[in-house]
């Protein structure tokens, strides 16, 4: 998808259409999660500090973003996409794999499957994409990023819309290509690429394997090699298992109190155990994750007896760990993961009554009554009903790019 999150919102705004438009905080310590391709030819892009995109485009109009309505939209996206073809992968919000090999003799060669998914997408949602068909998964991302709209200080490019690369083409596509675009090329990896003098994917692809692992580590640098030379044999797979469901939250100023801690810690539990019985799935370890003021983060993680699908019973499993820390400089942010993801079976019997509230105790009481907030939040529509302690603050997830500029 095209700017996924302004296109969304575009569609609730059409009198923004054309002005430079960014989905994000707009706090101090905001972060930009989409910018329209008017607000890009300033430069603004997606993990930008909100504070530096106000510096480069004065005139930029801030959204808050609102995760619930892009997950429904990305929900339509993945029916779509299915009347293509069952193979859909999806990877992320508006983003997906589709192998379309069998779906050719009725619908015709790639690129009328391609023309056809953007015209159904269109006509459902109102919203534009790109397509990119290759060989493999990797080159066929690559080929729907060389086919986006390209937004440059003289004007905007329209794009290509569908671009394909055939089966031998592959080298000759790749190579002219800087290397930051290969996957797993972050800043840390580019700057050991820069000093061995590699620029382009092709600069990576002719370097002695050796001399690469030797830079970059043996796994990661077998892969990028791999990679450079155009190979990637990883199949669609429809059925991806989550390895982990999480939420953080950065707070629009530091937190020093307990009290205040635990309130958060609630409603990100809460909304992660939703997000697992929505799946079907249950954790089997919890990560507390924390940021202190001086930027410094901490993980702390416990694996409980039974694999947890409630909040209360996260809050149990998790607040051990937070009462463990030291957080009098202040925290910046709070996160919970949910990790070790398997089959909700719901809790287990307890033989015995040892006394105590453990995780296991908790998770067993609360299974009934998180089966009945979940129905009628199926019925009325999430944020209707949830602990008591968080039914005033907004909910988990709606803005994970930071805070607004209100502090909320």
């Amino acid at each position: 998808m095209n700017a996924f999150y302004v296109s969304v919102e575009l569609l609730r705004h059409p009198e923004l259409r054309g002005l430079p438009v960014v989905v994000g905080g707009t706090g101090g310590r905001g972060v930009v999660s989409a910018a329209s391709y008017e607000a890009r030819q300033f430069g603004v892009y997606s993990a930008l500090s909100s504070a530096v995109a106000r510096r480069l485009c004065p005139d930029a109009i801030f959204l808050p973003p609102d995760m619930s309505h892009y997950l429904e939209v990305s929900h339509q996206l993945h029916d779509i996409f299915e009347t293509v073809t069952p193979l859909v992968e999806q990877i992320s919000v508006d983003e997906a794999f589709l192998d379309v090999t069998g779906a050719r003799s009725l619908l015709g060669d790639a690129q009328q499957v391609a023309a056809l998914l953007r015209e159904r997408v269109f006509e459902h949602t109102q919203l534009p994409c790109t397509v990119g068909i290759a060989p493999n998964k990797f080159i066929a991302k690559m080929a729907s990023e060389f086919a986006k709209p390209k937004a440059r200080p003289s004007g905007i490019e329209p794009g290509f819309g569908v671009y394909e690369v055939l089966p031998g083409d592959e080298i000759q596509f790749l190579h002219p290509l800087p290397v930051q675009s290969l996957w797993g090329v972050g800043p840390a990896t580019l700057k050991r690429l820069d000093t061995l003098g590699i620029r382009s994917i092709g600069d990576l692809a002719a370097i002695d394997l050796p001399i690469l692992v030797s830079a970059v580590g043996d796994s990661h640098g077998r892969h990028l090699y791999a990679l450079a030379h155009g190979i990637d044999d990883r199949r669609v797979e429809p059925e991806r298992v989550a390895k982990s469901i999480g939420h953080e939250e950065t707070f629009s100023r530091d937190i020093t109190t307990h009290e205040e801690l635990h309130h958060h810690l609630v409603r990100l539990c809460d909304a992660v155990a939703r997000r697992t019985r929505e799946a079907g799935i249950a954790a089997g370890t919890l990560m507390l994750k924390v940021k202190f003021s001086s930027f410094e983060s901490v993980t702390r993680s416990t694996t409980p007896s039974v694999p947890l699908t409630t909040g209360p019973s996260m809050v149990a499993a998790l607040e051990p760990l937070l009462a463990s820390l030291d957080y009098s400089q202040g925290v910046r942010l709070l996160g919970v993961h949910a990790q070790k993801l398997g089959e909700s079976a719901g809790a287990a019997p307890r033989l015995f009554d040892d006394g105590g509230e453990s995780p296991e105790d908790v998770e067993e009481q609360w299974v009934p009554a998180s089966r009945a907030i979940d129905s009628i939040a199926e019925k009325f529509g999430p944020g209707l009903i949830g602990p008591a302690s968080t039914l005033d603050s907004r909910r988990p997830g709606e803005n994970p790019f930071g805070p607004e500029a209100n502090g909320e």
